[in-house]
């Protein structure tokens, strides 16, 4: 491993965190004389990762010295970031404008090779026999010396634990592996993959990188570990290494999800009653990914409790056009109600992570998940919420009556209303499970 630091009661500054990178652009750029380099960050949604910070400091040093060196952010299907949000991110001015490059998820693409659907049926379990067609970008594979993938290792969703292979083969990734990767992880269920290393998905990123993909490309994954704490965001590891599972690049990983479940997973020794998430409005445009607030929470929510998410800044259900209208179309209604529209709608089976979303944004009926928008600002109208299955509510009212606003620390309180009430600040930065469903996994 090239690079291994930190813990959990560790503070990397801003400062060493440059002094790192410094030391990764000689050893691994400089020192090799390498002269074509690409940088593939996550995007704006991920603004607390370091990874901007990385990513300027790479792009600063590399460009200094002469190298070439692009940005491709990893967006997935996400839409392509904006000037200002690259500066939210980067830094303003620190990286041009014109040397990022935006990521189409439907187009641009080259075929590398595929899953088979009996491999796939093997590593699930049985539970999705589909083969799983293995596509990316093909600036991928523009003869660049080294990639360079910086990004947060953090409990998620479909994977377990975010970034690393899956920052390259989805979030520079194609239609098909992106659909049916989330689909994957939907069918194999989310609160048994949430936090952990070892998931389905995982296992079909790592074997689809390590065999399609590192022949061709020598990547650099640099991964960080962070914590919300009350004091704020504290940078707790930086791990670095090269290439897939089996090389300095899987012991970074494994490394970075270890620190990552001590520092990011919270317990709670009773079922949450009452639970309200606050949106960062300069990162969450969409219940796309807005939705962290339900997946995060789910494993500590009470039956029939109440999931509030303040979302001052979500304009929309999907970041894609097309899957902002199947959600639309279909809402959040739960698995059972999913896996019939597959049946019926052909633009939902040719969308599955749409429908991977769908389930993943429900709560199967177990707690009420209240979207509370502020549509004189733009936000998605209380109709459009209820159409999608949610419960609405007024964000600012709701907020008033809890007493709570975006800087009230994280944990339980008594709000306003004399109610029980757990606030968090930032749901994409933990998972929140129950004591005794956590220690059982």
């Amino acid at each position: 491993m090239l690079i291994e630091t930190g813990g959990v009661d560790a503070v990397i500054s801003p400062t060493q965190l440059d002094a790192h990178v410094d030391g990764l652009v000689e050893q691994c750029v400089l020192e090799r004389g390498l002269r074509r380099v690409l940088l593939v960050p996550p995007d704006h949604t991920r603004l607390h990762s370091q990874a901007g910070r990385i990513t300027a400091r790479f792009y600063r040093r590399l460009a200094d010295a002469g190298v070439e060196v692009a940005v491709m952010p990893a967006l997935g299907t996400h839409a392509p970031m904006t000037p200002a949000q690259c500066d939210l991110l980067f830094g303003r001015g620190a990286i041009p404008y014109d040397a990022v490059r935006p990521h189409r998820w439907r187009d641009d693409l080259i075929t590398l090779g595929e899953l088979s659907a009996d491999e796939v049926a093997h590593f699930s379990d049985g539970r999705y026999a589909q083969p799983l067609p293995v596509m990316v970008n093909q600036v991928l594979l523009e003869g660049w010396d080294l990639v360079v993938s910086p990004g947060q290792v953090v409990p998620h969703e479909v994977i377990g634990l975010a970034n690393y292979t899956k920052n390259l083969m989805i979030g520079l990734g194609g239609r098909d592996l992106i659909h049916r990767s989330h689909f994957l992880g939907a069918v194999c269920g989310m609160e048994s993959a949430m936090g952990r290393v070892d998931t389905p998905v995982r296992v079909a990123l790592d074997r689809a990188f390590d065999r399609f993909l590192a022949p061709r490309v020598e990547a650099l994954f640099v991964l960080t570990v962070v914590q919300d704490t009350a004091e704020g965001v504290v940078q707790r590891g930086l791990f670095a290494g090269v290439g897939g599972p089996d090389a300095t690049g899987g012991a970074a990983f494994r490394a970075s999800g270890a620190l990552a479940r001590a520092v990011n997973v919270q317990c709670v020794d009773e079922p949450i009653a009452r639970c309200a998430c606050w949106l960062d409005p300069e990162e969450f445009h969409s219940t796309w990914l807005g939705n962290k607030a339900v997946y995060r929470t789910r494993m500590a929510m009470a039956d029939g409790g109440e999931l509030l998410v303040l979302a001052p800044g979500v304009r929309s259900f999907g970041e894609d056009p097309a899957i902002d209208t199947l959600i639309r179309r279909h809402g959040y209604r739960g698995t059972p109600a999913t896996l019939a529209a597959l049946e019926t709608d052909p633009d939902l089976a040719d969308n599955l992570a749409a429908a991977a979303h769908l389930i993943h944004g429900s709560s199967e009926g177990r707690f009420t998940v209240v979207y509370c928008t502020d549509p004189s600002a733009g936000g998605l109208p209380r109709e459009a919420v209820e159409s999608a299955g949610y419960t609405w509510r007024p964000l600012h009212e709701t907020m008033r009556a809890l007493g709570i606003d975006a800087g009230t620390p994280d944990g339980a309180r008594r709000a306003a209303d004399g109610g029980p009430l757990t606030f968090i600040r930032n749901p994409a930065l933990g998972l929140w499970s129950l004591r005794s469903t956590w220690e059982l996994a």
